[in-house]
C-alpha cells in the first residue's frame, strides 16, 4: 500500500497518462474522463475485464499485468494507494523522473476551477453523489460527475458534463478530500472509520471540520448523526445547513413510510413538499434530503428539487436484486461497516416482509475487523436472522494472525444464529439448505463476495432448503 503524497506537485498541462491500475471503478472513470479531455491514456491492471475492454474500445491503451515497458511515452503516471512500493511501474516512473500523482490529485487536475460538490461521509456516500447527479441532470444542468460506484440509470460511475458544475464522491479514507477546492461540501455522517489512517478518532475528527470550513460557498450536514453533530460544534463557517429528523434541522424529515420505497415529508423555511422514492430503506429517505439540502444551497427550489431526487433509481452494489431461485431472492449491497450493514439489514427487512432474511457478510480490511468485529457481530445477530460468515477479504492490508471471520461469527451471543465458512461453494451450499421459500439472502461488503452470487442462485436451484 502507497500512502498518498498530497505535497508532490500537479502538472500544469498532461498529454499522455499511465494509469496503474486502470482497471477498477474509479480509475476507469477518471481514465474515460482523460480520454474525453484528448489525453492520450494507456493504463495497466493485473487481470482482463469489462471497464479493461470498454477503455479499449474508447482508445485507451491496455496492458494485463505490470511492466516497466508499458510506461511508454506517457509523462503523467496516476496511481491509486492500492499498489505496492515495489510496482515495476511506479519504480521505473519515479527513476525516469515523470510526474507521479495520487488519483486524487488526477481528479484535482480534471475539476480544474469548476463548482465543485464534494460529498464525504462514512456511509451514504455513493447514493446521495448518484441522487445529486441524477436530479441536477434531471432539473437541466449537466454536471460532471466522479462516483464511488455506478448510477443505474445513467450505466456509469463517472462523465464529462458541460456544464460548470462538478459532482465527486470525496474520498475521506486517506485524507485526500482535504485536497479538492469545494464549493458546496455535503457530510452524511462523521461514524469513526478509516483509523489505520488516521490514527485517531480525534484526527479523523478534526479532518472533517478542515473538510467542511473549506467549502467556499455551503456545508451542507447531518443534524442527527453524533459524529457529525460533534463536527458542527467546531465549525466556524458562516453557511451550515443541517437535515434529518432532529427537531431543529433547517430541513427535517418527517412521517417516514417504507412501504413500496421511502416515502417522507420534507420541511424547509415552513414549506413542506411529500417525497416518494424509489430505492428503499429509512438512510435512503435521509440520504435523499441531504441531495435535496445541496439542491437548495445551488439555488433550486424545494418542490423541484424533491421532484427531481425521486427520479433516482439507485447505484449498483447498493439493495441491488440479482435473481430469485426456488422462491428466495438474493441481493447485493457494498455495505462494509456496522452502520452500514445495520441500515442495509434494516432496509431489506422491509423487502423480506414475513420472509426470514439471511446475511452473507464478507468482512473487509483486517484493522476493521480487529477494531469492530464485536460491532459486527451485535448488528448482524440482532438484524439478520441467520449469518453465513465468510473470511476477511483483505484488500490493500496483510493478514493478522487471528483475525479472520471466525472472529466475528465467535462474537455472537448465540452460536446458532451464524455459521463461518471460508470456502464459497460450501457457504453457497450451506445457504441453500437454510433458505425457505419467501426468504431474502444479501451478500454484504465491498470486496469481491457479490462474485459468489452466482454459485448461491445455482445452490438454491438444485437444493431442497429447509
Amino acid at each position: 500500500m502507497i500512502r498518498p503524497d498530497l505535497s508532490l506537485p500537479i502538472p500544469d498541462s498532461i498529454t499522455a497518462a499511465h494509469f496503474i491500475g486502470i482497471g477498477g471503478s474509479g480509475m476507469s472513470g477518471l481514465a474515460r474522463m482523460f480520454l474525453d479531455a484528448g489525453i492520450r491514456v494507456s493504463g495497466s491492471d493485473r487481470a482482463d475485464s469489462d471497464n479493461l475492454r470498454a477503455l479499449a474500445a474508447a482508445g485507451a491503451t491496455v496492458h494485463i499485468g505490470h511492466d516497466a515497458a508499458h510506461l511508454g511515452d506517457a509523462d503523467t503516471v496516476v496511481h491509486t494507494g492500492a499498489i505496492w512500493p515495489e510496482n515495476p511501474e511506479f519504480v521505473t516512473a519515479k527513476e525516469r523522473g515523470l510526474h507521479v500523482i495520487h488519483r486524487s490529485q488526477a481528479l484535482h487536475w480534471l475539476i480544474g476551477d469548476r463548482r465543485l460538490v464534494s460529498v464525504a461521509g462514512a456511509h451514504g456516500k455513493t447514493s446521495s453523489t448518484g441522487m445529486i447527479v441524477t436530479a441536477l441532470r434531471d432539473l437541466g444542468a449537466d454536471p460532471h460527475f466522479v462516483n464511488g460506484g455506478v448510477i443505474e440509470q445513467l450505466g456509469a460511475s463517472s462523465a464529462t458534463g458541460s456544464g460548470d458544475l462538478f459532482v465527486i464522491e470525496a474520498d475521506e479514507s486517506d485524507g485526500t478530500f482535504l485536497l479538492y477546492d469545494t464549493a458546496v461540501a455535503l457530510i452524511t455522517n462523521v461514524d469513526p472509520d478509516h483509523l489505520d489512517h488516521f490514527g485517531s478518532e480525534e484526527a479523523f475528527h478534526e479532518a472533517f471540520v478542515r473538510f467542511a470550513d473549506g467549502a467556499s460557498e455551503a456545508v451542507v450536514i447531518s443534524s442527527d448523526d453524533a459524529g457529525a453533530l460533534r463536527v458542527g460544534a467546531d465549525l466556524s463557517h458562516p453557511r451550515v445547513i443541517t437535515f434529518g429528523q432532529a427537531e431543529d434541522a433547517d430541513l427535517r424529515v418527517t412521517e417516514i413510510e417504507t412501504a413500496g420505497g421511502v416515502a417522507a415529508t420534507l420541511t424547509r423555511d415552513g414549506e413542506s413538499v411529500r417525497m416518494q422514492l424509489a430505492v428503499p430503506g429509512v438512510h435512503n429517505a435521509i440520504n435523499a434530503a441531504g441531495a435535496v439540502a445541496v439542491l437548495g444551497a445551488l439555488g433550486y427550489p424545494l418542490a423541484d428539487a424533491v421532484r427531481a431526487v425521486e427520479g433516482f433509481a439507485g447505484t449498483v452494489r447498493r439493495l441491488e436484486l440479482h435473481g430469485i431461485a426456488r422462491g428466495v431472492s438474493v441481493y447485493d449491497d457494498y455495505a462494509h461497516h456496522p452502520t452500514e450493514v445495520r441500515a442495509a439489514l434494516e432496509a431489506m427487512r422491509g423487502i423480506a416482509g414475513s420472509g426470514r432474511l439471511i446475511a452473507i457478510q464478507q468482512p473487509h480490511t483486517y484493522s476493521r475487523t480487529q477494531h469492530m468485529y464485536q460491532e459486527f457481530a451485535d448488528v448482524l445477530e440482532t438484524y439478520a436472522d441467520h449469518t453465513v460468515m465468510l473470511d476477511v477479504y483483505g484488500a490493500r492490508e496483510d493478514p493478522v494472525p487471528g483475525v479472520s471471520g471466525e472472529l466475528v461469527s465467535g462474537a455472537f451471543r448465540d452460536p446458532s444464529h451464524v455459521h463461518f465458512v471460508a470456502d464459497w461453494q460450501q457457504a453457497s451450499d450451506y445457504t441453500a439448505t437454510v433458505a425457505r421459500d419467501g426468504d431474502v439472502v444479501v451478500t454484504l461488503g465491498c470486496g469481491n463476495v457479490y462474485q459468489m452470487i452466482p454459485q448461491v442462485l445455482e445452490a438454491l436451484s438444485r437444493t431442497d432448503g429447509a
